[in-house]
């Protein structure tokens, strides 16, 4: 079984893979102070709970962006399934030109999302992924990395909100009732309900500008689903996309 793991500012994702199949996946909460320790219980009595043992897991492959967790999660693969990780840095083979200044600046989940996404659908292509930061990744029909766009994800925006504004409640980005808010709450959830669509399409349309041919546009994240009911050119939802890109840099590294 192959272990991976996708390590982000807000959830952390694992997932287990049988062959070619996503068999087990789990989301948690990111905690930068847990130990080494406290995620290896967590991550152990998850195997426990869904009859995997850590002689079941035979590699492994991570990305995080947190550099903080990064070394516990691969100790906690070294020591407890006693493999060797393929962690996704700088140097690592991904089959992509990665044309970003300078390369290293790249954050690991938007290189794995890129590698899936282009060996999915090829190029030219958008992955846009509904994270903490909502990310536009761009990769041309040649397999090149060519950049991207970062903007402030959803909660980040309903947070930004409830804390600079007094009177302004704490709210989720759930479909409001019509456009038009009658109360506070109806008022803020329409204005993140639209407005990120709306911001995510525009974003896209310029993207396109710089190709012949209209680009592929795929989502990821927790939000995907959401933002698609109202955007006009999101075409798929790849709910899975990481893991899988996970699972591909691992192949890539390691068969000859």
């Amino acid at each position: 079984m192959l272990f991976v793991a996708d390590i982000g500012n807000t959830n952390i994702v694992l997932g287990i893979f049988q062959q070619e199949k996503l068999v087990k996946k789990w989301r948690l909460s990111t905690h930068r102070n847990n130990t080494r320790d406290e995620y290896s219980i967590f991550l152990n009595s998850l195997l426990r709970e869904n009859d995997i043992t850590a002689d079941d897991i035979t590699a492994a492959s991570l990305c995080s962006v947190v550099p903080m967790i990064t070394p516990r999660f691969e100790e906690i693969i070294q020591k407890d399934f006693g493999v060797e990780p393929v962690v996704v840095r700088p140097g690592i083979k991904t089959g992509l030109q990665i044309l970003y200044e300078p390369p290293h600046e790249v954050g690991a989940d938007r290189v794995v999302n890129s590698v899936a996404g282009f060996r999915k659908y090829g190029g030219p292509l958008i992955i846009v992924d509904f994270g903490t930061a909502t990310t536009f990744d761009v990769i041309t029909a040649g397999g090149e990395y060519i950049g991207g766009v970062i903007t402030p994800g959803p909660r980040i925006s309903a947070e930004a909100l409830s804390v600079k504004a007094a009177q302004l409640p704490r709210v989720d980005m759930l479909k409001p009732r019509e456009v038009i808010g009658k109360n506070t709450t109806d008022a803020m959830r329409s204005g993140l309900y639209y407005a990120h669509p709306g911001a995510c399409d525009r974003i896209i349309e310029k993207i396109s500008e710089s190709f012949d041919d209209r680009p592929t546009v795929i989502a990821t994240g927790g939000l995907a689903d959401s933002v698609k009911e109202e955007s006009i050119y999101i075409e798929k939802i790849e709910h899975d996309l990481t893991l899988i890109g996970l699972k591909m840099i691992y192949e890539i590294n390691t068969n000859d």
